[in-house]
């Protein structure tokens, strides 16, 4: 069987492995990019609804998670959001901002993929998709890879494979599996940007499936003020999604439901509408279904005036910072990404190069590094594809 050479190889054809092959490509390295899928980029074609929330405006360190939370510094700090911004207006894709700094294709997400794949043809990069790794070697200075009945072989192989998370489109710990394989350690994957799930107690709030409100959720230190979706198996929406990142089993999420109520404003209802119930206080800032299912778990029923101030500072104290006990998750089938991956120890941050194996990199959602919800994952990404890429 012949050995064909390369400078490079990439196994994975998701963002930070078309954004790696497209620069080693372009410094005249020779890259052969395999995946076990059809198509590339198959995570960039359903984000942001088909439109891509390609980058964040606000991509910062502090909004990763990480084992080391400086580890991620160095590639966001020499390839940022603009960067990408400047090649996606070079090749004239429409783009918008939408809330927080997200920014989205016009069109569709398929624009991302097509720049992605022309940047990688314009240095030449070979591409095996379809192919799936049967094995992969080291020795003498060369990784070997076969896949599906060939073996290609580079002084410098690229784990660019992802994690697990959304496994109908073909996401697998391969990644994981390749790092123990070369010594790398790996810290325990977890499903993030997921739904929670609720039972016991909790398990009422399932039937406002469909509701949504602002709120400011928080899980352990971690704080964030969007919206938050109930479902028929608990909560979503923006908020809880971030917060299932920080939140740990047997842990709470706690939900302020009323963020812009002044102190005292159920004492200020009873005064202004004494004959008016905590229903209706409450239905003017929140759905109804959700007014009427927070004052029943209250006990506060009957008019405002029957009840002392006291009472209606509890209530308020309680609604802004109602305590949910998810009982898990919805898994890696519903998260967008992956909290955990290779570690950070493992890996020079300007590089992305294994410390203990020369020649091995590792790039985007396998390593140890997890964004927050809208375009931190794939500024991650690119960033890390860049500088791996620069390194192979």
């Amino acid at each position: 069987m012949t050995d064909v050479s390369y400078d490079a190889i990439v196994l994975g054809a998701g963002g930070a492995g078309l954004m790696c092959a497209a620069t080693a490509g372009k410094h005249g390295r020779r890259v052969l990019v395999v995946d076990h899928n059809d198509e590339p980029g198959r995570k960039i074609l359903i984000s942001g609804g088909g439109r891509c929330n390609f980058t964040n405006l606000h991509t910062a360190p502090d909004r990763f998670l990480s084992a080391n939370p400086h580890f991620a510094k160095s590639a966001l700090g020499r390839y940022r959001p603009q960067d990408f911004v400047d090649l996606v207006e070079r090749r004239g894709i429409a783009w918008h901002e939408k809330t927080l700094g997200q920014l989205f294709c016009d069109g569709s997400a398929k624009q991302i993929v097509a720049m992605l794949m022309d940047e990688c043809v314009r240095g030449s990069v070979v591409f095996a998709f379809g192919q799936g790794v049967a094995e992969v070697s080291h020795a003498d200075g060369r990784f070997v890879v076969r896949h599906d009945g060939q073996v290609s072989s580079a002084p410098s192989l690229v784990i660019a494979t992802g994690g697990p998370s959304i496994p109908k489109i073909g996401a697998t710990g391969f990644a994981y599996d390749l790092a123990r394989q070369f010594g790398l350690k790996v810290v325990e994957p977890r499903p993030a940007l997921v739904p929670l799930t609720l039972g016991g107690d909790d398990v009422l709030f399932r039937e406002l499936s469909g509701v949504a409100t602002e709120v400011v959720a928080r899980a352990g230190k971690a704080a964030f003020r969007e919206a938050a979706l109930f479902t028929h198996r608990g909560l979503s929406g923006p908020s809880m999604l971030q917060v299932s990142s920080y939140w740990r089993h047997g842990e709470a999420v706690t939900v302020d439901f009323l963020p812009d109520a002044p102190r005292d404003w159920l004492r200020a209802a009873k005064r202004a509408t004494p004959r008016g119930s905590v229903k209706a206080a409450l239905g003017t800032a929140v759905p109804a279904r959700l007014a009427d299912t927070l004052a029943d778990r209250i006990g506060l029923v009957g008019d405002l005036v029957s009840h002392k101030d006291e009472a209606l500072e509890a209530a308020e104290r309680l609604l802004a910072a109602w305590a949910f006990h998810p009982n898990g998750t919805e898994g890696f089938a519903k998260a967008e990404v992956t909290v955990g991956g290779i570690s950070t120890a493992e890996l020079s941050s300007q590089t992305m190069e294994a410390r203990r194996v020369p020649g091995l990199y590792v790039v985007g959602e396998a390593v140890d590094v997890t964004g927050w919800l809208g375009g931190y994952n794939f500024q991650w990404a690119w960033a890390s594809g860049v500088a791996a890429g620069q390194a192979v």
